[in-house]
This record gives C-alpha cells, sequence and structure tokens, in this order.
C-alpha cells in the first residue's frame, strides 16, 4: 500500500495539474513496482513561500537570485 507525499509551494497549481500527478505518480508506482492503483495513496500539500527554504534562503528570494544570475550569463 504506497503513500506518497508531494509538497509543491503554493503557487495556483490547478486541479487539473494535481490530477495530472496524481495520475502520474500512481501509474509509475503500478508500473515499475507492480503496486496496485486501488491501494495507492497521493498526496499533494501546497506549501507558502515564506515556509519553504533553497539553498538557505526563502524561495522567493532564491528565486530572484537565480533569475539575476541567468540573466547576468546571457547577457
Amino acid at each position: 500500500m504506497p503513500y506518497v507525499n508531494i509538497k509543491i509551494t503554493r503557487e495556483n497549481a490547478t486541479p487539473d495539474q494535481k490530477a495530472a500527478l496524481i495520475r502520474g505518480v500512481t501509474d509509475l508506482l503500478a508500473e515499475v513496482l507492480n503496486k496496485d492503483p486501488a491501494t495507492t495513496f497521493i498526496v499533494i500539500d501546497e506549501v507558502a513561500f515564506e515556509d519553504w527554504g533553497v539553498g538557505g534562503l526563502p524561495v522567493d528570494e532564491y528565486r530572484r537570485q537565480r533569475q539575476s544570475a541567468a540573466k547576468t550569463t546571457q547577457s
């Protein structure tokens, strides 16, 4: 009985996108591990930006820095 917890930042993922994640993960577990989709549980948690950190920074600041660096590299 697989249980998968997907955590994403809260940025307006649509119900269709969430359904695609659930379907895709369920299909992958069935294909790779031969798990029964009827007993596979997928939970999606949306986390606010201020509650998520990457590289020692809140995720929104991390993204800003990466975008700035990418623009500098492209110039």
